[in-house]
């Protein structure tokens, strides 16, 4: 059995007298696609920024391989990819390099990983051109090359390819998928489209309403749900 990379262990977070996450419990297992999938308002953006440590839970904690991580050891493991790019008003490898050059990397160590990295999303021949000027799936490409390119251990992607045109949305899975190949990355997925949880995960979680409802192989949990509430939303009884 894997050895369980991520646990969150009756973990919940309020924001004021808005419970955004209740008594979440979740394992992500190292080296695996978990997706977490619910309706628009359920708790997915806010359980990533957990993981990402971008935020604190209000009871309980994070754990990694057993112990308690705080919110800025977290941020040290794992890199967040939203739905919305941000970027530089730079070139595309400056963008890129960012992350290696406040990490104090070499000229030379930084050029070859930036360069592998732009190959990986299929942007070498845009290293020099100015990433306000790409087009918005061009710019989305060019946000997950900045985020894999320091090398995580843990990368969040918060719905990558929403609203992105089908060339664009393949590339960035493709990339994704041959970098958790060759490097064994814990890649957790919060998004509402259910083809691409299927084809992309090895487990799905659903959550609704800020609770985990049910959790399974991506397989048994498209072709055998437990929980009613998830064979309503698999079948598209339910929004997405």
């Amino acid at each position: 059995m894997d050895r369980v990379h991520i646990l969150l262990d009756n973990v919940s977070k309020s924001y004021g007298s808005i419970i955004a996450l209740k008594e979440i419990t979740l394992e992500v297992h190292r080296g695996k696609k978990l997706s977490i999938v619910g309706l628009s308002g359920s708790g997915k953006t806010t359980l990533l920024k957990l993981i990402a440590g971008l935020e604190n839970p209000s009871i309980n904690e994070v754990q990694v391989n057993g112990e308690v991580v705080k919110a800025e050891d977290l941020r040290k493991l794992s890199t967040m990819v939203f739905q919305t790019s941000a970027i530089f008003n730079t070139t595309v490898y400056n963008n890129v390099a960012y992350g290696l050059r406040i990490r104090g990397m070499s000229d030379k160590e930084i050029k070859n990983k930036v360069e592998k990295v732009l190959s990986l999303v299929r942007l070498e021949d845009y290293a020099d051109r100015n990433t306000r000027k790409l087009s918005g799936g061009e710019q989305q490409r060019v946000s997950l090359a900045r985020a894999i390119v320091i090398q995580p251990t843990i990368l969040l992607l918060d719905e990558p390819i929403a609203n992105l045109d089908p060339a664009n949305a393949l590339i960035i899975e493709q990339a994704i998928n041959q970098l958790q190949r060759n490097t064994n990355l814990t890649i957790v997925l919060a998004t509402h489209n259910l083809d691409q949880a299927r084809r992309f995960s090895n487990e799905v979680a659903h959550i609704l309403n800020g609770e985990i409802i049910e959790k399974a192989p991506t397989e048994s949990f498209f072709s055998k749900p437990q929980d009613i509430r998830t064979k309503k939303f698999v079948s598209g009884e339910l929004p997405i």
